[in-house]
């Protein structure tokens, strides 16, 4: 099985991630994460990349296109997999054909993200995680990533799931609605 997790930054995907690659056995991988660890690397790569997301700014579409679908070659992924952070634009999502079975749109307001990343305090504090960098990305998403979710609805692969409501309620609609499209 091969999903997709979409929302603003804060919306939750990550621990919804981490919830269903445990209930479905499947890897959970976060494109954020690929990108945090790569910036760590004292190359070229590992610089630009860093210097792109601390000022708060996406990775162009062929170099994140090139490496999510090199991370996902991976054997540990053949069977399937959770993705959140990717696909964030429209040619991304059209050149990304790797058989999606469902895409889930974790939908909470700016207000409610920006409250939730402001109490947010994981691995210490992140160089990219400044209120300009979050303001950046909230902006991005509503104008590069908003898109995306049209496109995955227009497919008949999105399912819109309430991001506000409490953890364990998320993730048992997400499950009910995975089963219904399975059946």
């Amino acid at each position: 099985m091969k999903l997709i997790l979409v929302g603003i930054q804060g919306s939750g995907k990550s621990t919804q991630g981490n919830l269903l690659s445990e209930k479905l056995s499947i890897p959970y991988l976060s494109s954020g994460h690929i990108f945090r660890e790569m910036s760590k690397e004292k190359t070229p790569l590992g610089r630009y990349i860093k210097e792109t997301m601390n000022a708060g700014y996406l990775i162009p579409d062929d170099k994140t296109l090139e490496i999510v679908e090199e991370y996902l070659g991976h054997p540990e992924y053949s069977s399937g997999y959770i993705l959140d952070g990717f696909p964030r634009t429209v040619p991304q999502a059209e050149k990304f054909v790797n058989g999606i079975d469902a895409v889930f749109y974790l939908k909470v307001s700016d207000k409610e993200a920006l409250w939730r990343l402001a109490g947010r305090d994981e691995e210490g504090v992140r160089e990219d995680n400044t209120l300009k960098a979050i303001m950046k990305r909230i902006d991005q998403f509503h104008g590069k990533t908003e898109p995306v979710i049209e496109y995955y609805r227009q497919k008949g692969i999105l399912h819109d799931i309430d991001g506000e409501k409490k953890i364990e309620e998320i993730h048992a609609e997400i499950i009910e609605k995975l089963h219904k499209s399975n059946t």
